[in-house]
């Protein structure tokens, strides 16, 4: 009996891990698509929220962390600040709470200064600006570093 509570576990985590991904993968699709249609925005939001509660089941607090980033980063996409900014801070609260660095705090606070430009907020965007940049020249991948760089570019 226990080989199949067992192998139960493994199918479920094997769903939720593959179902994160998948949805996680087909949101950034949909992020660069050109020309989304307002179904598709609706599509982005449900998809990014199911592949954030996949990774609640099954991951760890660095998927939190990137699960959070990618809905705030969908909010950002459609020029909502509110929830934008609701899922930023609770990114960076899942990265201070388990001491995550390196690329994903820089992220947290890329998404943070993304959102307080969204509100209007020049003095927090620039704080979180800033912020980023600092965590950004600790990320120790090059790769990874010019993502963030890049992405800080975009900050209007």
């Amino acid at each position: 009996m226990a080989n199949v509570t067992h192998e139960a576990n493994d199918l479920q985590y094997g769903f939720h891990r593959t179902t994160a991904i998948n949805l996680f993968n087909e949101v950034w699709d949909l992020m660069e698509k050109k020309d989304r249609t307002s179904e598709e925005d609706f599509q982005m939001i449900h998809k990014a929220h199911a592949s954030r509660f996949h990774w609640g089941e099954i991951g760890e607090p660095v998927n939190f962390s990137r699960g959070e980033w990618q809905v705030s980063r969908v909010y950002a996409v459609l020029n909502r600040p509110e929830p934008c900014l609701e899922h930023a801070r609770r990114n960076l609260r899942i990265v201070q709470q388990n001491d995550i660095k390196d690329f994903d705090l820089a992220c947290a606070y890329e998404a943070l200064a993304r959102a307080y430009s969204l509100t209007g907020d020049t003095e927090a965007k620039a704080k979180y600006l800033t912020l980023a940049h600092e965590a950004a020249a600790s990320i120790e991948k090059e790769g990874n570093r010019n993502v963030v760089l890049q992405d800080l570019g975009t900050i209007k």
